[in-house]
């Protein structure tokens, strides 16, 4: 009778994780920015394309504000800015 022996295997693994504090640019309605503006600012600001950009502009219109963007506070708060210098009222959340 043969028996091979068996080995048990004591590791530890160390799991490093990135944790990324997703934030949201919102954009919030108002009665004095055209619809043409916005989308436009949209496309320049955020880079969205022109079909995203009218979408999102209705629902600020009829929502009264739209998440028109999802990344690092980092990486928002100058669009949020260059919103904010067109006159459109917009945060960092």
């Amino acid at each position: 009778m043969q028996t091979k022996p068996q080995i048990d295997y004591d590791e530890d693994v160390l799991l490093l994780e990135e944790t990324v504090d997703v934030r949201d640019l919102v954009v919030y309605n108002d009665d004095v920015n055209t619809f043409e503006h916005v989308i436009k600012t949209l496309i320049d600001v955020c880079g969205h394309e022109p079909e995203q950009a009218e979408q999102c502009t209705l629902l600020i219109h009829y929502k009264g504000q739209c998440t028109v963007k999802h990344g690092t506070f980092d990486e928002l708060a100058g669009m949020c800015t260059a919103i904010h210098d067109r006159g459109i009222s917009a945060d960092v959340i």
